[in-house]
């Protein structure tokens, strides 16, 4: 199946409740063409209807990365996913910079409606009944969000009784004695659910924000007395010294999270001068440099981090972990070949789903970099003429060489593709001859070398109607055409005696062709074309009558000219 196939395929699943099959097809697409955002906006619905909001965000970033400022969805793919991990401002942020761009889009101020209503409204649990607030349409998306709850939507039981009080919230009393329900509920009624997950840029798991008030100023705490009767003095100072280091770390991490970034690294520092045998110290002062845009004090750290850790062993998530981060800060440097190498080390280290998002992320940007590197016009003029010098001495092969690296250089340059189209007719591809003439037309429709080119390759494949139609084009444009008149006067030849002159094998083989036209194919579904054809040989009058019609009269005419309609 082709990527759009399996896009069709997702649509109808996710029409139909199949979400986990949507996302299978839409991830089947991505793999076939992993350069069309639209798979990317469709899978990031179905993400978010699943409940898994952070996938749902990955895979709108990648939308927005592939379209840019083309495709409103996928700013709207953002704010709905930064809605459904209440983080309100960032969604603000996400549909205020799409309607920037699309100021007149109906989905983004919806979307940036809601997001400020439940931003301003009242927090569950106070205000809008156990029935909006408890058990509300997000309930199932935010208990799949959160691990300790996760368990539960697999529970039948409790799922039927979450069921009867969404029927009817006083049905709560009925289930009071039941531990796991107790649980849940208690949980709902903490805030506990959905709790979203933080940029890895800004922190690791040293470094995590907790649902908790605003930090205090660090405060130094004296170690705790520990039992050293049975160490040496040098293994009583390391285990003192290291317990010293963690301390630091401590205060290194409220530090950050005050945004006091100077003062974080000169903990961190201290820390890794007690205990130069831990990575995670370097790994936390990585995570400040990529905060502070420091990209390239954030890879030398990180590469640090990494040979600390495999000198004294540690985990392999740690080192993976690290080496992501290096990929990450070279991708802010603008260097996407060693963003994907890291990328590529790190699932080495130990494959993580989110860290292979990033890597199709990256690889995806890196072919669209280095096609954009790779155009040059001046270049694609060389290779231009010294196709056409190859052409000139009959070496036709080499000239196709030619014509394609220019086309490479240049691809919407018209002339270039025009010439690839003469050079592919004289080596016998005719399919490809017309593909590049269509191209050419593409980017030029008043080109009228490549109306000609086009009329000239149709009759080479016997589409002496299709051929017809291309020198008239053609001619429009510019009626002293030599090239259209002298084709067209051909082509008027071939159809007008071409035919009488045919074997009956030949006859075959024309309509055949014709046959697999899918504008004949058009013509001959038309309800009214089947019908004069068949009045033609029930009731001739009625035929003549609709062919006083302009329309089905070139239509007629289009089926006589192809082969499909024998003439007397």
């Amino acid at each position: 199946m082709s990527a759009e196939e399996f896009k069709d395929k997702g649509n109808a699943a996710l029409k139909a409740g199949n979400i986990s099959e949507a996302i299978e097809c839409y991830t089947k697409a991505i793999n076939l063409d992993g350069a069309n955002h639209v798979y990317f906006s469709n899978r990031s619905a179905a993400y978010l209807q699943k409940g898994d909001a952070n996938n749902a965000l990955e895979d709108a970033n990648s939308c927005i990365g592939l379209a840019g400022d083309t495709f409103s969805k996928g700013y709207s793919r953002k704010g709905a996913a930064l809605h459904a991990l209440k983080r309100y401002n960032d969604a603000i942020s996400a549909y205020e910079e799409g309607i920037r761009k699309h100021p007149n889009d109906a989905a983004l101020k919806k979307g940036l409606d809601e997001v400020k209503r439940d931003k301003d409204g009242p927090p569950a649990g106070m205000g809008g009944g156990l029935r909006d607030s408890l058990f509300g349409p997000n309930m199932m998306a935010q208990m799949a969000m959160d691990p300790k709850l996760r368990p539960f939507l697999n529970d039948a039981d409790v799922m039927a009784k979450i069921k009867l009080c969404q029927q009817d919230p006083n049905n709560i009393g009925l289930f009071l004695q039941d531990p796991k329900f107790m649980k849940l509920f208690e949980a709902m009624l903490g805030g506990k659910l959905g709790k979203p997950g933080a940029d890895d840029d800004a922190e690791d798991e040293e470094m995590q924000y907790r649902a908790s008030p605003k930090p205090s100023e660090p405060k130094r705490q004296d170690p705790q007395p520990m039992e050293t009767s049975d160490l040496t003095p040098e293994e009583r100072k390391l285990k003192e010294d290291k317990k010293a280091a963690l301390q630091k770390k401590e205060e290194g991490n409220n530090f950050y999270k005050l945004k006091k970034y100077e003062d974080a690294i000169g903990c961190y520092d201290a820390a890794i001068a007690l205990d130069p045998t831990n990575m995670t110290f370097l790994n936390n002062k990585a995570a400040v440099y990529m905060t502070q845009k420091k990209y390239q004090e954030c890879i030398d750290e990180c590469l640090k981090a990494v040979a600390i850790g495999k000198e004294n062993r540690a985990s392999f998530e740690d080192r993976a972990k690290a080496l992501t981060r290096v990929a990450k800060a070279y991708q802010k440097l603008g260097d996407l070949g060693q963003a994907v190498e890291y990328c590529k080390q790190a699932q080495l280290e130990h494959f993580d789903k989110e860290t292979q998002r990033l890597l199709k992320t990256l690889e995806l940007e890196k072919r669209k970099s280095d096609t954009l590197a790779y155009h040059d016009d001046a270049k694609a003029e060389e290779a231009k003429q010294r196709g056409n010098e190859l052409f000139r001495e009959g070496k036709y092969g080499e000239a196709v060489h030619e014509y394609e690296e220019a086309v490479k250089r240049a691809p919407r340059n018209a002339a270039i593709r025009n010439n690839l189209a003469a050079a592919l007719t004289k080596v016998s591809d005719f399919v490809g001859a017309k593909k590049q003439v269509e191209t050419a037309l593409e980017i030029d429709p008043k080109y009228v070398k490549a109306w000609a080119r086009k009329g000239d390759i149709e009759v080479f494949m016997k589409e002496y109607y299709k051929a017809k139609e291309s020198y008239q084009m053609g001619l429009e444009l510019d009626n002293d055409n030599a090239a259209c008149k002298e084709g067209m006067r051909k082509v008027v030849e071939k159809l007008s005696w071409g035919r009488h002159n045919m074997s009956d094998e030949e006859k075959k083989e024309q309509a055949a062709h014709a046959m697999a036209d899918p504008a004949i194919q058009s013509i001959l579904t038309d309800p009214v074309i089947q019908q004069v054809l068949r009045d033609f040989q029930e009731n001739p009058n009625a035929a003549q009558e609709a062919m006083r019609n302009a329309g089905v009269r070139q239509k007629i005419q289009t089926l006589i000219e192809s082969g499909i309609i024998e003439t007397a």
